[in-house]
């Protein structure tokens, strides 16, 4: 037999209506961007296994909120607990004190939970077929590849047919000219943790005036790089990686400097996690 559910306190009931409240107003933003919104989507990045129906029992009222609920939907639709359930958020916050050990006498004020992401849409599979849509462009990409002849030395070159599809909204927020516009994938352990190995980088052409400290893509007498670079005096170069004790300033005079084209200063970068154990296909 079935157990039955209770009915709804009104106060409960009114924190399920906020949260759909604030759920319309997140739909409806997304929609303004051309992305999307939905139930199942938010359910998935709540880590519910029944993401849709999960979240439509939460809104229609059939299930009240409890802490952990709460502060799921908080992060992923961006909200302050409070503004759903100041009930639930006081119950958080008493809670937050005794695991801080602190009490009535203890520091008067503590800062409630906030979110530090935001939900903006799900995911479109595409392949090289899909037609780039109204706000994307395809830009080129840039690998280091062997010379013929077999003697190891190799040159930065720019890959025939492959492309990478880019947000001309992302182009422009950052103030790259789409014409510009490059990416190249990085290799090694040198920039992390700022930039993991294997991720792919957006690259600004026409940036290539060294600003010291800002991060450039550039060809090293053939080799692909990508370093911070600082300009000293006399015309010589200064790089360095994000992971210094591992790789040290390296400090170029005017002379091997020259050996240095810079492709342009990177404004991107991008990196997809494996899951643990996964092993990919060869």
């Amino acid at each position: 037999m079935s157990r039955q559910r209770r009915p709804l306190a009104p106060h409960e009931a009114l924190e399920c209506a906020r949260l759909k409240a604030i759920y319309l107003k997140r739909k409806a933003e997304a929609s303004a961007r051309g992305q999307a919104i939905t139930q199942e989507s938010v359910g998935e990045a709540c880590g519910w296994a029944s993401a849709q129906s999960t979240v439509n029992q939460y809104m229609s009222g059939k299930l009240a909120l409890n802490i952990d609920a709460l502060l799921k939907f908080s992060q992923v639709l961006s909200f302050s607990p409070a503004e759903v359930s100041p009930r639930l958020a006081a119950e958080l916050e008493e809670m937050t004190r005794i695991a801080n050990g602190l009490t009535d006498q203890g520091p008067a004020a503590l800062k409630a939970v906030e979110p530090n992401a935001e939900l903006i849409g799900c995911m479109s599979p595409w392949d090289d077929s899909t037609p780039l849509g109204p706000d994307e462009v395809a830009i080129p990409l840039y690998k280091e590849v062997e010379l013929a002849g077999g003697t190891g030395a190799t040159e930065v070159v720019e890959v025939p047919g492959r492309l990478l599809r880019f947000a001309r909204s992302t182009l422009r927020e950052a103030g790259v000219d789409e014409k510009n516009a490059a990416c190249a994938t990085l290799r090694g352990r040198s920039m992390e943790r700022l930039i993991m190995d294997g991720a792919t980088i957006g690259i600004d052409r026409g940036a290539t005036h060294i600003e010291d400290g800002e991060i450039y893509a550039f060809d090293h007498d053939g080799m692909l790089r990508v370093k911070f670079l600082y300009r000293l005096p006399g015309g010589g170069l200064r790089i360095r990686s994000e992971n210094d004790e591992e790789y040290p300033d390296e400090f170029l005079t005017p002379e091997q400097a020259q050996q240095i084209r810079v492709l342009g200063w990177v404004f991107w970068w991008s990196t997809v996690r494996r899951k643990r154990g996964l092993r990919l296909a060869k």
